[in-house]
């Protein structure tokens, strides 16, 4: 079973978007903020990364380039979750490292498709 790493700061979204992901068969690992995210991909080493771009501590944006930086999390493909969806904020985001840009609220049958795709299923 893959493994993919949550990073939301919603309590509810997250609650919401990890029970329908296990659902589809995913294990899936929480983080409230981007300092989590980063901790849990260094210990934990899923096999993708869904990432809020706005959260509190380290946003998403800072969490994803400190794991681009870094030789064990460099590869780990990441999906940027956010309401923020202005063509800047997607240049933004892929420089920042992520794979795939998703807006929300997340339809999750287009989600699910570009998690299989990233994790080449």
């Amino acid at each position: 079973m893959k493994i993919i790493l949550l990073a939301e700061d919603d309590d509810m979204s997250r609650d919401m978007l990890s029970r329908r992901l296990v659902k589809l068969g995913y294990v899936v690992i929480e983080a409230r903020n981007g300092a989590e995210a980063v901790e849990a991909a260094r210990t934990e080493k899923p096999d993708l990364i869904l990432m809020d771009v706005c959260m509190p501590r380290m946003g998403g944006l800072e969490a994803m380039r400190k794991l681009r930086s870094e030789l064990k999390t460099a590869a780990i493909p990441i999906i940027a979750l956010t309401a923020l969806n202005t063509a800047e904020d997607v240049r933004r985001a892929i420089l920042a490292g992520c794979n795939a840009y998703e807006t929300k609220p997340v339809g999750l049958i287009k989600l699910n498709i570009k998690i299989r795709e990233l994790l080449g299923m």
